[in-house]
């Protein structure tokens, strides 16, 4: 007998992609949600479920968002308009909430990334998170955390049957 083939793990009902990694690497102070700027066939890929954001990450540019190595590749049924897959993309956020911006990530250690990319209706969105990189004693002692909550788990478990 074979051993069962991984399954890859679906994001959540209603998400496109998530970064699953950015909880892992940063500690999520705030989110927010803004809209994108696409070209058709980048939607229509993005609907495909093709997007990877591994990398991806926010800037604050002349008083603009842009995000930046977000991986969308091209939409394989398009004829003329593909698109450069690693683009960067603008945006949409009320002025208000780009100055806010300015002023939190201008503090020292905060960045913006992007967490997850869904659609709202017709409209793709992206949510972003100020995030505070995490040292690594805070990975280890997350890692120990979890570890010991499991145990008592068990043991919990254990003692009600």
């Amino acid at each position: 007998m074979s051993k069962k083939a991984k399954k890859k793990r679906e994001p959540a009902s209603g998400d496109v992609v998530t970064n699953r990694r950015a909880r892992h690497k940063f500690e999520l102070v705030e989110k927010m949600e803004a809209g994108i700027v696409l070209r058709g066939s980048e939607v229509k890929a993005l609907r495909s479920g093709k997007a990877q954001m591994t990398d991806a990450y926010a800037v604050v540019d002349e008083g603009e968002v842009w995000l930046r190595k977000l991986h969308i590749p091209p939409y394989e049924y398009s004829a003329v308009d593909a698109h450069a897959a690693e683009r960067p993309r603008k945006l949409l956020l009320h002025k208000e909430e780009i100055e806010r911006l300015v002023g939190k990530t201008a503090q020292k250690g905060l960045t913006l990334v992007p967490t997850r990319i869904y659609f709202k209706g017709p409209r793709a969105k992206v949510e972003l998170a100020l995030a505070r990189n995490k040292e690594g004693r805070d990975r280890r002692r997350e890692i120990a955390d979890r570890d010991v909550r499991r145990e008592v788990e068990r043991e919990f478990k254990g003692r009600m049957r």
